[in-house]
């Protein structure tokens, strides 16, 4: 599995390249799509499209989509049902 979890070395390289990418300046969600689709179109420019790149890209983004939803929506959703009540009663 593709995890984010990378030596704290390399982070900060990539840390600093990503937010040049226009991370930081994404204003709408549209906007994120926009950088997130150039990165990605970028890393198979790189490394060339075939069968394999694109199952390995797939792959990384859902991966990504797990993590971020462990690791922030699920406390933001445990936090609200704490907040509100829950649903399932």
């Amino acid at each position: 599995m593709a995890a984010p979890y990378i030596e704290q070395e390399r982070r900060s390289e990539l840390e600093g390249k990503a937010y040049g990418l226009g991370f930081r300046f994404a204003q709408t969600i549209d906007e994120l799509n926009f950088v997130i689709t150039k990165v990605l179109l970028g890393y198979l420019e790189r490394i060339g499209t075939s069968d394999a790149s694109l199952n390995e890209l797939m792959r990384a983004l859902e991966c990504a989509k797990q993590e971020f939803y462990r690791q922030v929506v699920v406390p933001y959703e445990r936090r609200k049902r704490r907040e509100n009540g829950d649903v399932y009663c």
